[in-house]
């Protein structure tokens, strides 16, 4: 499975962004999909994970009521849009893939097998 985001940029504090992570190479619809992102000097932290269809999605405490996970299985493209941007989400966002099951929401990384190269965002005035 082959992971590309996009979308990410320099933004005010305050504003928004919608990245996006393009899948090929399987199934899409049978794929567990999730956004990290890494600070300079931090671990790699989880944000949000959404299952095969999209009904069932879990986001980290820090982001939960700015930040929607979505995806679009015709397009094979799993989005994350972002509210209300702080400093503190300026990071390195990569999405992530795995094949778990229907009735799963994976936060865990090391539960995911693929991932994309990242998509730098940098919220700033």
């Amino acid at each position: 499975v082959q992971l590309v985001e996009s979308g990410g940029g320099l933004v005010q504090p305050g504003g928004s962004l919608r990245l996006s992570c393009a899948a090929s190479g399987d199934t899409f619809s049978n794929l567990c999909m999730g956004w990290f992102r890494q600070a300079q000097g931090k671990e790699r932290e989880f944000v949000a994970g959404i299952g095969w269809s999209g009904r069932r999605t879990y986001y980290a405490d820090s982001v939960k009521g700015r930040f929607t996970i979505s995806r679009d299985n015709d397009k094979n493209v799993v989005y994350l849009e972002i509210d209300s941007l702080k400093s503190e989400d300026t990071a390195v966002y990569h999405c992530a893939a795995a094949h778990g099951s229907r009735w799963l929401v994976l936060i865990n990384d090391i539960e995911y097998e693929y991932w994309g190269q990242g998509t730098q965002v940098t919220v700033s005035s």
